[in-house]
């Protein structure tokens, strides 16, 4: 199977029905999308799907094939995300950190400049068990140059 991760086509031999998040980890050694709770409830395994976030424990690769797949690693290292994150010093423990970051790209590409409620609501779902909730709205809004 092709699916087509972070701006390039890589084959993958899985069972169609194989989450992405595990060709993504496991085969294609991307580990930075980590494994949270495996039913899409924590966003821990949150990628973006042709711009949309997506739980990559919950897509199948024969449902992720066609589809524009960008994981933490294909942000590049200075998206305006990440540099806010640093920032405002958000990571704790970090492992949920990725899903963060990927699930306020999504919210960024749809609405750029978005209000408080837009980002309560939109990272809703994504669970940080070390609380830096609103250090992490503090980078978004940062990164979206709204005050």
């Amino acid at each position: 199977m092709k699916l087509n991760i972070n701006g390039q086509g890589r084959m993958v031999a899985l069972d169609p029905d194989t989450p992405l998040l595990w060709a993504i980890r496991d085969h294609l050694h991307l580990t930075g999308t980590k494994y949270g709770c495996g039913i899409a409830q924590c966003g821990a395994c949150t990628v973006l799907a042709d711009g949309h976030a997506v739980r990559s424990c919950s897509i199948s690769v024969a449902d992720a094939q066609g589809l524009q797949i960008t994981t933490i690693e294909g942000l590049g290292g200075n998206h305006p995300l990440q540099v806010a994150w640093i920032k405002r010093d958000v990571a704790q423990c970090g492992y949920c950190q990725s899903g963060q970051i990927m699930q306020a790209a999504a919210l960024l590409i749809a609405n750029p400049k978005p209000s408080d409620v837009d980002i309560d609501l939109a990272m809703t779902g994504n669970v940080c068990r070390c609380g830096t909730y609103q250090r992490i709205k503090a980078a978004i809004k940062d990164a979206a140059g709204v005050v």
